[in-house]
């Protein structure tokens, strides 16, 4: 290969990211850019730097792995490495290349890189409509004992409550066991933000915002100390 891949490293614990590290440190064609800590200073160096590849931890103390996965460019490909094995579906929702589950070997972090290169591999030989995959306009929940769907453009807001979420739409609310993280990963970036433990919106139908709160369907819902940097970064582009 005549060319480095530019790599970054995001993860909240210091010996994950060591180990990390030491790993690529022994993988040929990849530049270590920057190791980061939290999801702040990983959207500051794929803003101003071209990454090609990002090694995300998923459950992260503030905001969630999943949730910059979804809005960086996506030329970057994202290669998830968590200590929980109920992630790896959502990580493969949202076209990860690959999934570590920690402890990592270096055996299993060399196949993934190995698995990064032949993708982008193909990627070059292939036209782009190849490789786009179909994508859904609508996801199903389970509710009362059966499968209900809801289009992605009725949903108004949604809300925790611990193990379970309401779905607002104009004409309904929709409970369902799940928690909002995993939903959070099935819903397209494009068209949803995350802007508190609680609550995750779709773009299209805030009515008005403050630094503190956004407003759907005549309801303020509260951005969260957490998020509030990464929401207002994110209206600020509409």
């Amino acid at each position: 290969m005549s060319h480095k891949v530019n790599c970054i490293i995001v993860d909240d614990e210091k010996i994950a990211r060591e180990i990390l590290i030491s790993y690529l440190e022994k993988t040929p064609n990849i530049r270590l850019i920057k190791s980061c800590k939290n999801v702040k200073e990983a959207l500051e160096i794929t803003s101003t730097t071209k990454i090609d590849v990002i090694l995300l931890d998923i459950n992260m103390p503030e905001i969630s792995g999943l949730t910059l996965a979804k809005v960086i460019d996506k030329n970057i490909k994202v290669i998830f490495t968590t200590a929980y094995r109920e992630y790896a579906v959502d990580g493969f929702d949202i076209q990860a290349v690959d999934y570590l589950l920690k402890p990592i070997s270096f055996e299993r972090f060399t196949q993934a890189i190995t698995k990064y290169f032949e993708l982008t591999k193909f990627s070059i030989t292939k036209k782009p409509s190849d490789l786009e995959p179909l994508k859904n306009d609508f996801i199903f929940v389970r509710s009362d004992r059966k499968m209900v769907k809801i289009n992605f453009n009725e949903i108004l807001y949604i809300e925790s409550l611990s193990d379970y979420i309401k779905i607002y739409t104009k004409e309904k609310i929709v409970v369902t066991r799940e928690t909002i993280s995993n939903m959070e990963a099935k819903l397209p970036g494009t068209k949803f933000i995350r802007i508190h433990r609680s609550f995750i919106i779709a773009f299209s139908k805030i009515e008005s915002f403050t630094n503190e709160f956004i407003e759907v369907h005549k309801k303020a819902l509260p951005i969260s100390r957490t998020y509030k940097e990464f929401v207002l970064q994110k209206l600020s582009e509409f």
